[in-house]
């Protein structure tokens, strides 16, 4: 943005919504709860024989967040209704909305939420002892900057059509994945079967140096890719967590609980990842011989994790 956007405190474009259910309009499939991906989800929670009445509304266009940030993997659990229904949701959460859409666009400041820097300014600024909370005042002190309405216009219709390409590409994969393992299954028939033990080895490289910090620590998902760390790092040594290297890979042996699937992962970008040195890590001896991106087309078919929870 250029330097004549004006930085403005969010309070002032922003005004908080006490609107309960108190018609008891709204049942239990219009609950929502709000999650640290910043969506409106299903509600977890058990609402049977719960009076609804105190449930706040959350309207087209409005805003609702979980003040508590402990255990929510350092993002705040916050939701945009951006559809044309109408939520409830518990009085535990704050509901807001934009004073003027015409001076400070919902789809916007959305935007602004879902910045990796907002949450860790949300953390910042969280306090508390056993339970550590960011509450509506502390919302309201945020400094954002507030281009014209044109441009947020423009950077939202950006963002959209961004996104909407992304859930094209995301819709391409079940069929390019049949593809593959097709060829896979024509490769078997062509060519040698090896011990794949002959083409990988371990890798123990440990964080003793610190080179990489709490920030690094990724966790891995039955999805065969890189999560979020659902562990609480406040005061935790990553000192000998393990280092996955770029075209390295990484799993868990523990295969119990996890769907019949396991937990792995390739580290397809350039940069180092921290891991649990629970972990296994592991590459390929020769990746002129045996391609890592390859190996992970062989590790993502279902017949693999049918496989490993046989063995």
């Amino acid at each position: 943005m250029s330097d004549k956007v004006k930085w403005v405190r969010l309070g002032d474009y922003i005004e908080k919504s006490d609107e309960i259910n108190s018609e008891r309009m709204f049942g239990i499939e219009d609950i929502r709860g709000v999650s640290n991906t910043k969506e409106f989800i299903q509600t977890k929670a058990d609402v049977t024989g719960r009076d609804l009445l105190p449930f706040q509304i959350v309207k087209p266009h409005y805003f609702a967040f979980n003040r508590r940030t402990t255990r929510n993997g350092e993002r705040l659990g916050l939701g945009y209704n951006s559809t044309s229904q109408t939520y409830i949701c518990t009085e535990d959460y704050v509901v807001f909305k934009s004073k003027d859409i015409n001076t400070l666009l919902p789809a916007y400041l959305y935007i602004f939420f879902l910045r990796d820097e907002f949450d860790r300014r949300v953390r910042y600024d969280s306090w508390g002892s056993a339970t550590e909370f960011f509450n509506w005042e502390d919302m309201q002190r945020l400094i954002i900057p507030l281009p014209s309405m044109e441009i947020q216009r423009e950077l939202v219709d950006t963002y959209n059509g961004l996104k909407a390409l992304a859930e094209q590409n995301e819709a391409l994969i079940p069929h390019l994945s049949a593809a593959c393992q097709a060829y896979i299954v024509d490769c078997r028939a062509k060519y040698p079967i090896v011990s794949l033990g002959d083409y990988i080895e371990q890798s123990d490289k440990r964080n003793s140096d610190s080179v990489l910090t709490a920030a690094d620590v990724q966790g891995i998902s039955t999805d065969k890719r890189f999560i979020p760390t659902k562990a609480n790092m406040n005061g935790v040594s990553v000192l000998s967590y393990k280092t996955v290297a770029p075209s390295e890979f990484v799993y868990v042996a523990d295969t119990s609980r996890r769907g019949d699937k396991m937990a792995l992962a390739l580290n397809s970008s350039k940069q180092n990842i921290l891991v649990s040195s629970i972990y296994t890590v592991f590459c390929s001896v020769d990746k002129d011989v045996l391609l890592p991106e390859y190996l992970f087309l062989l590790f993502n078919r279902p017949e693999f994790d049918r496989y490993a929870r046989f063995n």
